[in-house]
């Protein structure tokens, strides 16, 4: 079992099912930074809240004290006051009579040494309660608790007012107020509980909604692949329905439709090869075997050198047509070639220009270029491609056929130029297609295969360059850009 076994098996495999997942988890991590942060923020302004309560029940029992009152038992918070000298407590309420505060008090007393404080809040252990009711009863179970207290001596009060309370006149009194959590604790609760079953919900909802909501989206995409499904070889003219929504599915759907509709027209290009290549073929074969069955069936009258000759000639073509296949197929599977050398073109040019074997007519063929042009690539697919170009222009020249080379900038431009009839400017990008021969060289026997100028920019575009038919008022000029290369020595 590898490792990615188990994460396939809880993983869902349906894009709808991982979005409706990825949104849920997502959802679930804000939703739960969002209730820490609540639970927080509610329990820290309960804490205050609780303390102010606290504060203000404080000032009262001041007050109450100031005045020489004894304050009630009953109260919303636990409080008790206390007196210097004093062993019992001097009032007491709110929770803290568990304590049994009659005998004595429950917080310490102050001194006489103390300096009296107007409001001190400091955190103070409160024992176990006396009656055992840990979780019942208003005021604490025992623990330490944040406790307000307030000084008030009794030298302010009157005699009156100090024997009301029962303290000395000299005593010190110290008012506790207990700040109870239980407070804080039940507002945040009651407002933190109903987050859970709502985020619940909301976890629920979102993964619902991204679920229905990918379905939808991707609905023109189920289409698009029941339609691309349906393309056959044998009809490969279906296409996919373009969205007007204008998002990624029309994008998508777009690009589809172009791959499907260079793929037609790759398949079309192909078949017309296939059967311009078998008409071809077929004249040379048919012109072979006619030559050889009529030798055959009269071999008493039959001249057997002019019948080899024409045997000969039309093997010849076939080899040369078979070679120009085998190339072709080559440039178009772009299969890898040898090394690339710096070929100098110039020394190719002169050498061509030189060894060509011109056509059985006054011809001239000259290379006016001296200057090195030197090129990255193939040297043989160099010099078939110069040669195709010299081989085109020698079936149309009338007297001279020209090679200019020159270094333009980071390109070397190679042009051959022959003074025949010229091309037609609405054929200037025909000539370039396979086996198309205009109406002057439709002859096979000395029109060639009809591969070659094809060829020839093929190979020009597999070393990154161009070959185009530039307009002249005489004859034809192919003009060649390929890329410039270092000399040998600055390499």
């Amino acid at each position: 079992m590898t490792a990615t076994e188990p994460r396939r098996r809880w993983w869902p495999r349906s894009v709808r099912a991982r979005a409706a997942l990825a949104a849920a988890s997502a959802a679930a991590v804000v939703l739960a930074a969002v209730g820490w942060w609540v639970h927080r923020d509610v329990g820290r302004e309960a804490t205050r809240i609780a303390e102010n309560q606290a504060q203000e029940q404080l000032w009262t029992l001041v007050d109450q004290l100031n005045e020489g009152v004894v304050p009630v038992r009953r109260n919303t918070v636990p409080y008790e006051v206390v007196a210097s000298g004093r062993r019992s407590a001097v009032a007491y309420g709110g929770g803290m009579e568990a304590y049994d505060p009659g005998t004595r008090h429950v917080l310490p007393a102050p001194t006489k040494a103390d300096d009296p404080a107007l409001l001190t809040i400091r955190p103070l252990r409160i024992p176990e309660r006396r009656d055992g009711n840990a979780g019942h009863g208003v005021g604490p179970t025992g623990g330490t608790y944040p406790v307000m207290s307030a000084d008030i001596s009794a030298r302010d009060l009157s005699a009156d007012e100090a024997a009301a309370l029962g303290v000395a006149a000299d005593s010190e009194l110290r008012v506790y107020v207990v700040v109870l959590p239980r407070t804080a604790e039940a507002i945040t609760e009651a407002t933190v509980r109903p987050l859970l079953p709502a985020g619940l919900v909301s976890l629920v909802l979102t993964a619902a909604v991204a679920y229905f909501a990918v379905r939808r989206a991707l609905r023109p995409v189920e289409a698009i692949r029941r339609l691309t499904a349906s393309v056959t070889p044998s009809d490969p003219r279906e296409r996919v329905t373009v969205p007007a929504t204008g998002h990624e599915i029309t994008s998508l759907a777009t690009t589809i439709n172009t791959t499907l509709q260079r793929l037609d027209n790759a398949a079309a290009q192909q078949r017309r090869f296939v059967a311009d290549a078998a008409h071809e073929l077929r004249s040379p074969l048919t012109t072979l075997l006619a030559s050889l069955e009529v030798a055959l069936a009269y071999p008493e009258r039959t001249d057997w050198p002019a019948a080899a000759t024409t045997a000969a000639r039309q093997t010849r073509r076939l080899h040369a047509l078979a070679e120009d296949l085998l190339l072709l197929a080559r440039l178009d599977t772009r299969a890898p070639t040898t090394a690339p050398e710096t070929v100098d073109l110039t020394a190719l040019a002169s050498r061509l220009a030189d060894q060509h074997p011109l056509a059985d007519r006054p011809l001239t063929l000259t290379c006016d270029s001296a200057a090195p042009a030197h090129a990255r690539g193939n040297p043989d697919d160099y010099e078939r491609l110069l040669r195709n170009l010299v081989d085109n222009a020698a079936r149309h020249a009338a007297h001279r056929i020209q090679i200019t080379l020159r270094n333009q900038d980071a390109w070397i431009v190679l042009t051959v130029h022959d003074d025949g009839p010229g091309v037609p400017p609405e054929d200037a990008e025909r000539i370039f297609e396979r086996f198309v021969r205009l109406d002057d060289a439709r002859s096979r026997d000395h029109g060639g295969t009809g591969l070659g100028l094809a060829i020839a920019r093929d190979l020009a575009h597999r070393h990154g360059g161009t070959l185009t038919l530039t307009p002249r008022t005489l004859g034809a000029c192919f003009e060649l850009r390929l890329p410039r290369a270092p000399r040998p020595a600055e390499e």
